[in-house]
């Protein structure tokens, strides 16, 4: 019914189900089993600046785009106030009007508390509906979108935790169904709990910052788009692990190193096999569960075993070197296994801060040809607030 909406999903999360004959624990951990969920483009990164550097955040210095990576990392944010813009043309290799729009800001309260918010939009472009037939029906402009707002706060010199709450509408039909069904947009409530340790170091004659994060995303109830379907897809609850290290080389430069593992706290999909004798089998777990109980089962349900719940660790990885703290180059690199959707893409981006305002600028080149993802650009626009006041002091 909605073709482009079909091929959006097949392409973000790469997904795949086949039958297999072999039934081995270790020949089914080398096959392919993609993990997908409802609303997938609350896992496209919205920024540029972790979009340079091989999609990471979780542990970065904070700045106004934390609360997607680790709303915690606000509590040691230097600023009193920031408004940033972020605007991704996506998969447009593929169509020519899908746009990914991020705003979001902060606020501090005090020393030790920061509240933020945002805005996170995804635009599917025009879609042509058509009944069983393939006979033109209507066109529509499906979208979805997700409202957060966050609570940062100290808990010492060195640590800080934070919370999120998220609302997220996802509108793929625009009430339309070819099959009579009762179609609807989809809706949800979600929550993100994280926290930020940060502490400094020395190394040689070096000073900097030793780092570390961690969040735990989309925790929330299940998705449906009909009024009386029963079957409901799990969110991206998602766990996300960072470390980062940054060394000041003298008073104009400084070095950044950051790294990110990445798993999906849902069930693994279990595998139909075919035995010798041509019996059919079910290898894994079938998962109706609850969102706590598949929180807890997705460290154990994989059909391949130990060895494929690995595999759906992704890594993400990057590099950021600063210059008067106004000037920045980034790069970066993503990696999934091959089983669970096979993203393998290097990036690379630059960053300009001025007084008032700074811009971010990022480009992915995917490992593997004919990748959806190629030249895939993020623009960032960034607002100081306190550089803003003290230019109008000036003046």
């Amino acid at each position: 019914m909605i073709r482009r909406v079909t091929l959006f999903t097949l392409t973000l999360a790469t997904l795949s189900i086949s039958s297999y004959s072999q039934t081995s624990v270790s020949e089914l951990a080398g096959q392919e089993n993609v993990i997908s969920t409802a609303v997938p483009f609350l896992t496209i990164t919205p920024n540029s600046r972790s979009g340079a550097m091989g999609d990471a955040g979780a542990a970065l210095s904070p700045d106004v785009n934390s609360l997607h990576w680790n709303p915690a990392k606000y509590a040691f944010i230097e600023d009193d106030m920031g408004v940033s813009f972020s605007y991704t043309p996506w998969l447009r290799n593929l169509v020519g009007d899908m746009d990914l729009a991020y705003l979001t800001g902060f606020k501090r309260i005090d020393k030790q508390q920061v509240i933020a918010a945002s805005l996170l939009y995804f635009s599917l472009g025009d879609i042509e509906f058509t009944d069983g037939n393939g006979v033109y029906q209507s066109t529509a402009k499906p979208n979805e979108f997700a409202v957060d707002a966050a609570y940062s706060r100290m808990f010492g010199e060195k640590f800080s935790g934070g919370i999120a709450f998220r609302f997220i509408r996802s509108d793929l039909s625009n009430g339309y169904s070819s099959d009579g069904s009762d179609a609807k947009a989809g809706t949800s409530f979600a929550a993100d709990i994280s926290a930020f340790y940060t502490d400094k170091v020395k190394i040689s004659d070096y000073n900097g910052k030793m780092s570390y994060g961690i969040d735990i995303s989309n925790i929330g109830n299940k998705m449906t788009y009909t009024k009386t379907s029963e079957n409901k897809d799990f969110l991206p609850t998602n766990l996300r692990l960072g470390g980062s290290l940054s060394l000041d080389i003298d008073q104009f430069n400084s070095f950044t190193a950051t790294l990110d593992l990445n798993k999906l706290l849902i069930p693994t999909p279990p595998k139909i096999v075919t035995e010798s004798d041509g019996t059919v089998d079910t290898v894994g777990v079938y998962s109706d569960a609850s969102v706590l109980t598949g929180i807890f089962q997705s460290f154990s349900d994989a059909p391949g075993g130990f060895k494929e719940e690995l595999h759906e660790i992704s890594y993400a990885g990057g590099v950021e070197y600063l210059y008067k703290k106004q000037f920045a180059i980034r790069a970066g690199y993503f990696n999934e296994h091959q089983t669970k959707g096979n993203r393998k893409y290097f990036t690379a981006g630059l960053g300009i801060r001025f007084n008032v305002f700074g811009v971010d600028f990022s480009y992915l080149i995917p490992q593997t040809t004919n990748s959806p993802l190629a030249n895939t650009l993020r623009f960032s626009l960034n607002f100081n607030f306190d550089a803003f006041r003290k230019v109008k002091n000036k003046s």
